[in-house]
């Protein structure tokens, strides 16, 4: 029999063992302007941030239709101007439901009290959990848990242990993550909580701090992809498989730092409890996506309703005291937030359920996926297998584990793993181990020669016992398997369903467990642009063609109106409305000229080398000196004070050391500007007040202006027409020659500049070379103020002063 992998047992939810007591706690475009896109950085609501600070009115109808994205950003945004819609790409001051924090709490709480803050702003607001380092039993380790847990006790705030869970399963289990609502965490996977429909995101720890302080931060709202789900999952596969086969097939960064909504029918989406989609929304930060959001449906009301019964009859919880009671799912049914018909995606795309059969994702790679049959062909050897993570290590992945165990035994003796796999499995927390407990799957596990370890991340973040050796391979259910991650860089990592792991401990090699039954007909995966369903993506490509034309007319009457006039300045001007409003103390223009930097995927370490991250008093005048160093040494001697930085697409991608951001202002660099930044290097650079722009088509006029000289092969003499009468030598014949060695920094001759009233920057190719402009996002007040006061940290200590 196929296990049904529903969360929590069924819908059955558990008692939850509180350690500690809790409290409930397309817009209109004029037909002379230009289509903007979106990677236009600083697309922005004009908003003001000294206004009143109160959430927008539920119920404020909506004329412009929104996605449920949209929507939920719209409730945790402050200060919006009266009848404001958000939209993506705009810059919104937000204050979020809640906020957790880890083990890296400490650090948060540095900073905090670095920036002379006293007092949390909002108690309730924030969450501090332990969770990564649990089983570091040492001084230094033991001192900072200690810290962290006073400064929660001071400071009256909700705080959970070492060994009472990870901290995204906490905040799903305990009611934190609510459907409808925003919350952040300072890590990466807090797109778990979009599988209850919470829009979850990450912060860095600067935005911890300042909403510690303020109860609130900034934050822009990103692209937003739709993700059409169709057919219904066949037996034996499940949600880890769906996210698998996603990042390994859509893996061209079709959704790198957009934000996700998963959407289906009500027949599709029944096939994926809410477990399965816990698991699906952590793994879209693999996938490159910064949210990963589910409906609010009935699968997900059934949930609800099975933890508001728990907490009701076992808790001993009134509904007072509960984050989970019937009246509050009432109200949140009866106001029940969905996408609009009509809102706009930045992209659409599809997956047929049906189609699919477990997949595993490496060797090292989440951008590798192989179905499970082709690699249990390969037969390929296990030295470790891994049940751990907040991504499969709920009750309904222990159980699963269990049942290949179960059904291996023979003569009433417990089936064991394959000599020499060493099997290493830890709950997600505490009740979801007690539920695998009182269900004897857990004990099922330990019978099988599993090695239990504390509900935490331990091997998933590569800390702790059980990390892989070099040449060891691994197979674990979590969600991360980069070269490294999990132990040795030369070892292999491979990630796969609960079930496939412990059938692979099991049998010593990639294997599953068989419970896979192919649909008839289907032979390869279907998946693709659009949303799966021929009529409504035959009508999408018309809207698309419709869109095109109007854009092409745009450029038509622009570059007529600009024939005519000459300039197009009295247009700009004629509307006071596309003005945005300059705060004191920042420029309307900035300006300078451009040094070329022409690689795409320059990572913070090429910006700001890894060995002085960790090295206290680095100097200003040290910082600027090694500023791009590992990526060209020559850019120091290159580069100039007020110069515009452009560099190609994801600049900044990699760690979230903000040094990158500080080093480039170090070098008196006031303006970056790139392809597409990473999503953490763009969060940071406003959180040091360095200023960046996206203008994609820059990077495509500087690499066609300037790219290497291709190779010439030699030709024969070519007497000029009209030089025969002549005395002179015809010129020689062109010798072939290589092509030109790639200039890492460029000194171009350009000049770049940006006027933030009007949102448009104007680039001079060169000295009596032609000048284009083009308009791009704007930059709000509430980011503006901000960079004005020198960053984040300098604004929190403004507001927390009364300046």
């Amino acid at each position: 029999m196929i296990p049904q992998r529903i969360g929590l047992q069924g819908l059955r939810a558990r008692p939850s063992r509180s350690l500690l007591s809790l409290r409930t706690p397309r817009t209109l475009r004029s037909i002379t302007s230009t289509a903007q896109r979106f990677q236009d950085v600083f697309h922005a609501q004009t908003s003001d941030p000294s206004s009143s600070a109160i959430l927008s009115s539920l119920k404020t109808p909506s004329r412009i239709p929104q996605t449920l994205t949209e929507k939920i950003v719209q409730r945790y945004s402050l200060g919006l101007a009266e009848g404001k819609v958000v939209k993506s790409g705009d810059y919104v001051t937000l204050s979020p439901h809640h906020c957790m924090t880890h083990d890296n709490s400490w650090p948060v709480a540095l900073k905090f009290m670095s920036i002379g803050a006293s007092k949390i702003h909002d108690k309730k607001q924030i969450v501090l959990t332990l969770d990564h380092d649990v089983q570091n039993k040492s001084e230094t380790n033991l001192k900072k848990y200690s810290q962290i847990e006073e400064f929660a006790k001071k400071h009256g705030v909700d705080f959970y242990p070492a060994g009472r869970g990870i901290g995204h399963q906490i905040m799903v289990e305990e009611g934190y993550a609510w459907p409808g609502t925003m919350t952040v965490a300072s890590d990466s996977h807090s797109n778990m909580y979009g599988g209850v429909g919470c829009l979850g995101t990450a912060m860095v720890r600067t935005d911890a701090a300042s909403i510690w302080a303020t109860g609130k931060t900034w934050w822009q709202i990103p692209p937003i992809a739709k993700v059409t789900l169709t057919g219904v999952l066949p037996k034996g596969v499940t949600g880890k498989d769906v996210i698998v086969a996603l990042c390994g097939l859509f893996n061209n960064d079709e959704v790198l730092n957009h934000a996700i909504e998963f959407t289906g029918s009500e027949q599709t989406m029944r096939t994926l409890p809410v477990d399965d989609r816990l698991a699906i929304a952590n793994m879209t930060t693999e996938w490159g996506a910064l949210t990963g959001l589910f409906p609010i449906d009935s699968m997900l009301q059934a949930w609800m309703r099975a933890k508001a019964t728990t907490a009701a009859l076992f808790d001993g919880k009134d509904a007072a005291e509960s984050r989970f009671s019937h009246a509050r799912i009432d109200d949140l049914i009866q106001n029940q937030l969905v996408a609009d018909k009509g809102a706009t995606y930045a992209k659409s795309l599809y997956l047929n359920l049906s189609t699919l059969s477990p997949y595993v994702s490496g060797p090292n790679s989440v951008k590798v996926a192989t179905p499970l049959r082709d690699l249990e062909a390969q037969n390929i050897k296990l030295n470790k297998a891994y049940l751990v993570s907040c991504t499969n290590s709920r009750a309904s992945d222990l159980a699963a584990a269990a049942k290949v165990f179960k059904d291996a035994s023979t003569s009433g003796k417990p089936a064991k793993i394959a000599p020499g796999v060493e099997f290493y499995i830890a709950a997600a927390s505490i009740p979801e181990q007690e539920a695998a407990e009182d269900a004897g799957d857990w004990q099922a596990l330990l019978d099988a020669g599993a090695k239990p370890l504390p509900a935490g991340c331990g091997p998933c973040i590569g800390l702790g016992a059980g990390l892989l050796e070099p040449g060891e391979v691994g197979i674990s259910a979590s969600n991360r398997n980069f070269k490294g991650r999990m132990g040795s860089p030369d070892a292999k990592a491979y990630l796969a369903s609960p079930e496939v792991v412990a059938a692979s401990a099991l049998s010593g090699k990639i294997s599953g467990p068989g419970w896979y039954e192919k649909p008839v007909g289907v032979e390869k995966v279907v998946l693709g642009e659009g949303n799966g369903i021929a009529e409504e993506d035959k009508a999408i490509s018309i809207e698309e063609a419709l869109d095109k034309l109007i854009a092409q007319a745009d450029s038509i009457i622009s570059s007529a109106e600009q024939d005519i006039l000459g300039t197009s300045e009295a247009k700009e001007q004629s509307s006071d409305d596309t003005l945005t409003a300059i705060l004191p103390g920042f420029p309307e223009r900035v300006e300078g000229e451009i040094v070329f930097c022409d690689a795409d995927n320059i990572n913070t370490d090429g910006i700001y080398p890894g060995k002085y991250t960790y090295q206290d008093n680095v100097s200003v005048e040290k910082m600027a000196e090694v500023c791009m160093e590992n990526y060209d040494p020559t850019f120091g001697s290159i580069a100039r004070e007020g110069d515009i930085l452009v560099s190609g697409f994801n600049f900044g991608c990699g760690s979230s050391r903000e040094q990158a951001a500080t080093a480039i202002l170090a070098k008196k660099i006031p303006l970056v500007v790139s392809g597409s930044f990473g999503n953490i290097f763009a969060r940071n650079s406003i959180n040091n007040a360095l200023m960046g722009v996206e203008v994609p088509r820059l990077v495509e006029r500087l690499r066609e202006h300037f790219s290497s000289q291709k190779v010439q092969e030699k030709t024969d003499v070519q007497e000029p027409e009209g030089n025969k009468e002549s005395l002179d030598s015809p010129p020689p014949a062109k010798q072939a020659s290589p092509a030109e060695e790639k200039v890492l920094t460029r000194r171009t001759g350009w000049t770049f500049l940006w006027d933030v009233k009007r949102s448009k920057v104007v680039i001079t190719e060169g000295k009596g070379g032609p000048t284009w402009s083009q308009k791009v996002g704007e930059l709000p007040p509430n980011v503006q103020e901000i960079i004005a006061r020198g960053g984040l940290e300098k604004w929190v200590k403004g507001e927390i002063g009364g300046s």
